[in-house]
């Protein structure tokens, strides 16, 4: 009986090792992945700084806006096949996180997830990710902004930057519509932010100020 009882620690030592041994694959395809996501986004980004746009442009003998059409076109199909391949990986293994694929490879599938139409779909796994400390809780409080944006709702951490009209007449970029905006530098570093959304907003180019709902028409 004791011989069995060992052998049954044994064997389920050995079976937790086993699950908790990384995909070496899955590691080398999500880190594939995650290099076709960013291909043509860093283009795109410099399309919008006005003192690169015109180089990145000319560089391809496009015109600025031709050359916005022709990135996300090209960045879009990959796109397109990145969901994919992620939402088939959702359903074999759940979210690919740091025990399974390792730092930064376990923020792969999140990347995707951020690009894409299916955030509201797929949040609540990368919540449960975030929970699970197999991806930083931040990067889901980046997720749980953006949905919350596209909803016309007020973000919780500051992180989304949108480009549009407001009441005033000022069309530019603000800093989107914060709940207890007094409090989101608290929030943010509970989150696992290392910015202020005042430092944040600088780093993308944008101001910080208070806007409201009301505000934006």
């Amino acid at each position: 009986m004791k011989k069995l009882v060992v052998f049954l620690l044994v064997l389920g030592s050995s079976v937790s090792v086993a699950q908790q041994k990384m995909n070496t694959q899955l590691k080398r395809q999500l880190d594939s992945v995650y290099l076709l996501d960013q291909k043509y986004r860093a283009a795109m980004s410099m399309l919008y700084d006005p003192q690169k746009k015109d180089s990145v442009a000319k560089s391809i003998s496009l015109t600025v806006t031709q050359a916005v059409s022709y990135y996300q076109d090209l960045q879009l199909h990959l796109d397109s096949f990145n969901i994919q391949f992620i939402e088939d990986i959702f359903k074999r293994y759940g979210y690919p996180g740091k025990k399974m694929v390792g730092t930064p490879t376990n923020e792969a599938a999140w990347n995707i997830i951020q690009h894409s139409q299916k955030i509201d779909k797929y949040l609540p796994i990368i919540k449960k990710a975030a929970e699970d400390n197999e991806l930083p809780f931040y990067l889901y409080g980046m997720m749980l902004d953006r949905q919350l944006m596209s909803e016309g709702k007020e973000q919780l951490y500051g992180s989304q930057v949108t480009c549009r009209t407001i009441k005033t007449g000022k069309n530019g970029c603000f800093v989107w519509p914060i709940k207890d905006a007094d409090q989101v530098n608290a929030r943010r570093k509970e989150a696992g932010f290392t910015l202020t959304v005042e430092q944040n907003s600088k780093r993308l180019g944008v101001a910080y100020s208070v806007i409201k709902l009301s505000d934006i028409k």
